[in-house]
């Protein structure tokens, strides 16, 4: 896939959502227009990377018009910058320099938050080279390389409840580009890597106090505070992709 198109002389954006995953709405100046879309100093919505799917919700300008967030993309490689889009028809040109409201649709985005924390656990279930995945809200799927099949859906779902069930904290914390590229075992997705050249990474991490962590990677979405808030879960379907590939499905038992 090619990288992103260059925003030059553009400061990155603030991203609210790495802040404070539970966020629902913030004002925000625009700085920039690029492409056709808004540059924001801060946004609390996600853009589409690592198989979550963009936010939604509504930007209201300062004469208190609302308009749908029509969507967004990162405008640089190293997934800095990102830029909003207006529904067709939109004078984006005339919001430079003012100040907005972004809304977010929480209830949608906590429902991808809870299937993105699941599907870490899932990866703790079965510790095998993740080679895909996708997030929705109603259902999600990771594919894994695992040399010899016989997974069983009851099992795979008794052992990702049983670990939901601990309610263990989610945190993230940052390490350098440096310190990734010497530790590449904890890059599990072989399909996507980390974003480069922000001189750092995200790591996820979820434990117990006090115990060993049960799942540490790389990661940019949002996810929930602990484990329990997940709910249950289960594997409706594995289906065989290829000789060594297992696509995993789970929803919201």
């Amino acid at each position: 896939m090619s990288a992103p198109p260059a925003a030059p002389d553009l400061p990155a954006t603030r991203l609210i959502f790495r802040e404070d995953a539970y966020a629902d709405a913030v004002e925000a100046e625009v700085i920039a227009l690029h492409e056709g879309m808004l540059v924001l100093d801060r946004t609390l919505f996600y853009a589409a990377s690592g198989g979550q799917p963009s936010d939604t919700g509504t930007i209201m300008g300062p004469d208190g018009q609302t308009l749908p967030l029509a969507g967004l993309r990162y405008l640089d490689a190293a997934k800095t910058v990102i830029g909003h889009a207006l529904p067709e028809g939109a004078d984006a040109a005339a919001l430079l320099g003012a100040r907005l409201t972004l809304r977010l649709d929480f209830a949608r985005r906590h429902r991808l938050m809870r299937m993105h924390t699941a599907l870490h656990l899932l990866s703790v279930v079965l510790p095998y080279p993740v080679t895909g995945g996708a997030i929705s809200e109603e259902e999600s799927r990771l594919d894994f390389d695992i040399p010899d099949a016989g997974l069983d859906r009851d099992e795979i779902s008794a052992r990702l409840n049983a670990l939901i069930a601990t309610d263990a904290e989610v945190r993230d914390r940052w390490i350098t580009e440096a310190e990734l590229d010497a530790n590449p075992g904890l890059v599990k997705t072989m399909s996507v890597k980390p974003p480069r050249g922000a001189g750092r990474v995200r790591l996820v991490e979820i434990a117990e106090p006090g115990r060993t962590p049960l799942d540490l990677q790389p990661c940019g979405g949002t996810h929930v505070r602990a484990t329990g808030e997940i709910g249950r879960i289960g594997v409706t379907q594995i289906e065989k992709k290829g000789k060594q590939n297992r696509r995993v499905r789970i929803a919201f038992a």
